[in-house]
């Protein structure tokens, strides 16, 4: 799985036989979604965001976005998507303690909220068929944790990131013909 590919690449750079740019460990990662994705989010709502949820792959969306609308409104909800027990859902993961990403900042996040495979997988689909977004699992289920908050909390303005597109998920199933 991806901890065998990441311990590969790094014997391959010991070796020097391979550079890692490693988007774990890259603090460009996110720095990018801090100095883009943020003000991007904080302008189209207008300083309204009350809540953002992010699929937790690399966390670089979820570290770079938390920082600056923290910055913003510390009250804003900062909410991480995981798979539930049981649960692959490419592109999320829940981070065995010794493989957690080296850019990833907790102190920004309030929560994290599973999210099973079947109700992500059913949740791209119907961003498909309903709102013609081709999008794919890891996305889906960020949708399902804004969704869930949408029934929970009144007057809310939630921002997720649509991180995942659904081509990568053709010859699964996920989109039956």
């Amino acid at each position: 799985g991806m901890e065998y590919a990441r311990d590969l690449a790094d014997a391959m750079e010991r070796d020097g036989k391979g550079v890692i740019l490693d988007q774990f460990a890259n603090p460009d990662n996110p720095l990018a979604h801090y100095e883009t994705t943020g003000p991007e989010i904080w302008k189209d709502t207008d300083g309204r965001v009350t809540h953002f949820v992010s699929a937790m792959g690399t966390t670089g969306t979820i570290t770079g976005v938390s920082r600056y609308l923290k910055e913003k409104n510390p009250l804003i909800q900062i909410i991480g998507a995981q798979p539930a027990e049981g649960s692959r859902i490419p592109g999320i993961r829940k981070w065995p303690e010794a493989y957690l990403p080296k850019i990833y900042d907790p102190k920004f996040i309030d929560r994290q909220e599973p999210v099973t495979q079947a109700d992500a997988e059913h949740m791209a689909r119907r961003m498909a068929r309903e709102e013609g977004i081709f999008a794919g699992i890891s996305a889906a289920g960020a949708l399902c944790v804004a969704l869930r908050i949408a029934e929970e909390v009144e007057n809310a303005t939630i921002v997720f990131v649509v991180c995942d597109r659904g081509d990568r998920y053709l010859s699964t199933g996920v989109f039956p013909a």
